[in-house]
């Protein structure tokens, strides 16, 4: 007789499924919708969707469209890599927004991805293609090149490996380059990501450490290119990183940056 987990793990993969159709692109679906996109039939998406309804995983507007639910987002708001940092971050992000009236981002690295976890536009900040809770290539932004220098080697190596997007004309797109850039980065604590994702925007990022010296985080700045000296933006984002670093130390019980 089939054991308790032997039935719970596949309806769990389903259901996960279904979460998973939706994206930053597709944020209402319908119930044919998740159908396609999750791979499942309609009448098992029928079913699992009013049990996800029923927990909160999911909610339904007027139109008959589905949407994600404020209880996962209650759910995963409790990961330290996610509330608790934001938390501890925070206001040393507003002031650093204060100052400079720049786009002030905060990230970390889930597996091969950047994962933005706060962003503060200041007035009048150069248009940038980030927003909370969003993916990005480890290769191209600020904050993705400090998250990929100080990462493992096998990340590194499975980064590299791979084909490399280019955004603009100034995209790296080739291992020998992003080592380069890698190593610089080691060197002086902080990365530059000149023109990289879109053409008109200078990011420079700094790596975040926890108690134990590890590299949890990197936040950022991005302002409009040829407008501020890079080594001034620089021992502003140096001197921030510093700072929150010191805070979640106090703040965040320890935890291991993504695999």
């Amino acid at each position: 007789m089939p054991s308790a987990a032997m039935k719970t793990g596949p309806v769990v993969a389903r259901a996960l499924q279904i979460l998973g159709a939706f994206t930053s692109d597709r944020r209402s679906l319908t119930l044919s919708d998740l159908s396609r996109h999750s791979g499942l039939p309609v009448s098992t998406v029928h079913r699992l969707v009013a049990e996800l309804l029923a927990w909160g995983a999911l909610e339904r507007d007027h139109a008959g469209c589905y949407h994600i639910g404020l209880r996962l987002w209650e759910i995963g708001s409790l990961a330290p890599r996610g509330l608790g940092l934001r938390e501890a971050a925070l206001p040393y992000l507003e002031d650093l927004s204060q100052v400079t009236r720049e786009n002030v981002q905060l990230a970390v690295r889930e597996g091969t991805e950047v994962v933005f976890v706060e962003r503060i536009a200041g007035s009048g900040a150069v248009p940038v293609l980030t927003r909370v809770g969003g993916r990005f290539a480890l290769t191209a932004t600020g904050v993705g090149l400090v998250l990929l220098a100080y990462s493992p080697a096998d990340v590194q190596e499975q980064v590299l490996a791979r084909p490399i997007e280019r955004y603009t004309e100034r995209t790296l797109t080739t291992a020998h380059q992003i080592r380069a850039v890698l190593a610089d980065t080691r060197a002086r604590g902080y990365a530059v990501s000149d023109r990289q994702v879109t053409i008109d925007a200078l990011s420079v990022a700094a790596p975040i450490h926890d108690h134990d010296g590890e590299v949890v985080a990197a936040v950022s700045l991005v302002v409009r290119h040829g407008t501020a000296s890079t080594q001034a933006l620089a021992n502003l984002i140096c001197t921030s990183a510093r700072a929150i670093s010191r805070a979640i130390s106090r703040a965040i019980p320890p935890f291991t940056p993504g695999h």
